[in-house]
């Protein structure tokens, strides 16, 4: 019988982070995160089939699945080190999965859509660097939808739960904290609202009740802080995905630290 998975959402960084001298803050501002990423294979006591990723970086007017064999690489970011340009990550993809994927959403009654040139983006191959470094085992991503509705990708990862029981690790990819001008501006500017949002987060995913918890993550931008952590919230629905797929398993944050000065946390559920 196959082992149920847990479901996850981890913070994957910004840019090419591991892979380049650090720009911006102390010398040690990403080596937290990275020893965590690092470890989560080991921390997971059971190597997946395949994964399936949610990246903060994709939307789409309906749910999109790359469908790809052999996706190549999106870097989708700018301004970094020559070299961070030629990475290479040749995890292959796995139509089996994305076809099932396809078929679980359509008996929700979603209608999605295929993809078979989109490359991953670096939400999804930089943290994978890490967390399987040797590309041996299959990803599919999937894109959030357009609107960015939290209750739709709750209802996308309830959708997706019986993965769980299939050997499929589900994963959303983004930021706890995604508010770039006060991430890169060198003060002190959102430390507390990152505080606060990420104590009403970490309340809300480890609420004991599924439905309370569902209840508050649709409603995360009425939460303290919210709207300064969040300005769009493409970076945080991931995690409803996540949540979402853990039908009743309870959530406890696993991963915690300051990054510039901003609470950064990822999550698990199961």
């Amino acid at each position: 019988m196959t082992q149920r998975l847990p479901t996850l959402f981890i913070p994957h960084g910004g840019g090419p982070w591991p892979f380049m001298p650090v720009m911006h803050g102390p010398p040690d501002t990403w080596e937290r995160l990275a020893a965590y990423l690092r470890d989560l294979d080991q921390s997971l006591g059971v190597r997946p089939k395949a994964v399936l990723v949610i990246s903060g970086h994709w939307e789409e007017a309906r749910p999109t699945v790359n469908v790809s064999p052999k996706p190549p690489l999106l870097f989708d970011y700018f301004g970094f080190p020559e070299h961070t340009y030629r990475l290479a990550y040749p995890a292959p993809g796995s139509p089996d999965l994305a076809r099932r994927v396809e078929s679980l959403l359509a008996t929700a009654g979603f209608k999605t859509d295929e993809d078979a040139e989109r490359g991953y983006d670096h939400g999804v191959f930089i943290p994978f660097m890490l967390v399987y470094p040797n590309a041996d085992v299959p990803i599919v991503q999937l894109s959030l939808q357009e609107g960015l509705d939290p209750a739709t990708h709750l209802a996308i990862g309830r959708a997706l739960a019986p993965l769980r029981d299939e050997g499929v690790l589900i994963i959303g990819s983004g930021m706890s904290y995604h508010n770039l001008r006060e991430l890169l501006g060198n003060g002190s500017r959102g430390n507390e609202a990152s505080e606060r949002f990420d104590a009403w987060l970490t309340q809300a995913v480890e609420e004991p009740d599924a439905n309370a918890r569902d209840n508050k993550l649709t409603h995360w931008s009425e939460a303290p802080g919210a709207l300064n952590a969040h300005p769009r919230s493409e970076h945080l629905l991931p995690l409803m995905v996540a949540a979402g797929a853990a039908g009743t398993d309870r959530g406890r944050r696993v991963f915690n630290d300051r990054i510039w000065g901003k609470a950064i946390s990822g999550y698990r559920f199961g």
